[in-house]
């Protein structure tokens, strides 16, 4: 039996989430990888995976082999390179997630300076205001903000960004600044959450977490454009601090109501392989690390 062989194929079914796309992807035929599942689970005597006529599903157990494999396979690929002399030069397909604002304005710099140093290295960059499920679509690395649920993932703390409140100069010139969370409801909200009559602002008071609930004047799915609305005078929004960063240091935003803010959210560098994290992924975060830790958006 050879083991790797059948790491190799379970791997590719994982990623790939099915046997036919598995067997493309590694050239083999649909009954030999079949094959090579079946002799892995009846070696193992646990059911890595569980197929319908339409489906391939990971067991909790075959999730746990499969994180396994993957750092063996990584492993491997380490040993190869160090014996071909190649170590100092990552290669290969580094995929990579971030939500949209901050991936623009924080990660993609970085990637594009780790691409000019690391020629045999190409980038996939996932940025979307959704939780990229990183082992389903193989990213390499993610960036998280808020606490982390326990995983099998590994992180690393780069900074933290705050809840703000915010409006243009010129609004609170006009109408006031609010000094309590009771006095937001008299003024123009720009809320940035589901689109939905109502928006609800989580605070503290006096040590106290307290949720203020508001109607707002404009509803908008679109951080950008709660920005271009605040910016232009229309009223106050509320949005995480590095995505007002440079609205707050040129002066067309001013925070309101500070001393209300909740506790900061941290924001961490995630990837799937620990220590045994390839050497192209390994360069990204050492790197990565170094300019997020020194932007002091984020510090």
């Amino acid at each position: 039996m050879d083991r790797l062989h059948l790491i190799n194929v379970f791997v590719a079914v994982v990623d790939t989430a099915g046997f036919a796309a598995a067997a493309r992807k590694l050239n083999l035929s649909p009954p030999a990888v079949t094959r090579a599942i079946n002799d892995l689970e009846s070696h193992l005597g646990v059911r890595l995976l569980t197929r319908t006529t339409r489906v391939v599903r990971v067991t909790e157990d075959g999730a746990r082999y499969a994180d396994d494999c993957r750092r063996i396979l990584a492993e491997l690929a380490e040993a190869d390179d160090a014996v071909r002399g190649e170590q100092g030069l990552p290669h290969g397909r580094l995929a990579l997630t971030a939500p949209v604002l901050f991936g623009a304005r924080f990660v993609m710099p970085i990637v594009t300076e780790y691409l000019a140093r690391y020629p045999q290295v190409t980038a996939s960059c996932w940025f979307m205001d959704r939780i990229v499920n990183m082992m389903d679509e193989g990213m390499d690395v993610a960036v998280r903000i808020g606490e982390l649920p326990d995983s099998s993932m590994q992180a690393v703390r780069v900074g933290q960004v705050r809840r703000v409140i915010c409006a243009a100069p010129s609004y609170l010139e006009q109408h006031g600044v609010p000094q309590t969370p009771d006095e937001l409801a008299a003024h123009c909200i720009v809320s940035t959450s589901a689109v939905t009559p109502t928006a609800e602002w989580r605070l503290m008071d006096n040590g106290e977490p307290r949720s203020v609930k508001l109607r707002p004047r404009l509803i908008t799915t679109s951080n950008d454009s709660a920005i271009a609305a605040a910016v232009s005078g229309f009223g106050l929004t509320r949005l995480l601090s590095y995505q007002v960063a440079d609205p707050l240091r040129d002066g067309q935003l001013k925070t309101v109501l500070s001393e209300y803010e909740p506790a900061a959210l941290p924001v961490h560098l995630v990837h799937r392989e620990g220590r045994h994290a390839s050497h192209k992924a390994r360069a990204f975060l050492d790197l990565a690390l170094e300019r997020l830790r020194a932007n002091p958006a984020l510090n």
